[in-house]
């Protein structure tokens, strides 16, 4: 009784996903991550990602010309209550004594709350966008630098199609746009050539 031959293809590992080479023509580069991302939904979160780091920036700018405005006015009144006479400077100077006190009573107790609102929107945009986590998820796994991975970076991506994410490594991540249906995203390592 002859045996017969058992298949080996469901016993055999599959290839790694990662650590690929690329052809000869590719000069040594190495493949660390690839994946794909909708472009319908990175071209409509640009603009919410610009929207909501513009709105940060906004709060952040409201906030400090608001203190200029008290520290202003506080120091103001001081040449105003030594260079005037008369009962009525004193109640016009008490008057601001007090405005100034409950204005910054106020903005240091609703400042971190001013910040999180302003900030609660981008964290919003940022984790419903599946594009924005497949990135930030391959530079975090692949090159362990997460706090690199940040809207800046997502933006930078999908205007340059090419970041340097690792310069000391030579690490890039690179967008291929040829495919409009499915744009293909490489976390790729550019290995220098032997001397």
């Amino acid at each position: 009784m002859t045996s017969t031959p058992e298949k080996t293809t469901a016993t055999t590992p599959a290839l790694p996903r990662y650590g690929q080479m690329l052809g000869p023509e590719a000069k040594g580069i190495l493949v660390l991550d690839e994946f794909t991302i909708d472009p319908a939904a990175a071209r409509k979160e640009q603009h919410r990602f610009r929207d909501g780091m513009a709105a940060v920036a906004l709060t952040m700018r409201r906030i400090a010309a608001l203190r200029i405005v008290i520290a202003i006015v506080a120091i103001g009144n001081l040449p105003l209550f030594l260079l005037s006479s008369g009962w009525w400077i004193y109640g016009v100077s008490l008057t601001l004594v007090v405005a100034v006190h409950a204005a910054v009573t106020w903005l240091n107790r609703h400042e971190p709350r001013l910040k999180q609102r302003s900030a609660l929107e981008l964290h919003k945009h940022r984790e419903s966008s599946a594009n924005y986590r497949k990135v930030r998820d391959a530079v975090k796994y692949m090159i362990d630098t997460p706090a690199r991975m940040n809207e800046h970076l997502y933006l930078e991506l999908l205007a340059a199609k090419r970041v340097a994410l690792n310069l000391a490594h030579g690490t890039v991540a690179l967008l291929d746009t040829s495919d409009d249906s499915a744009w293909k995203v490489r976390i790729v390592r550019e290995l220098p050539a032997a001397a």
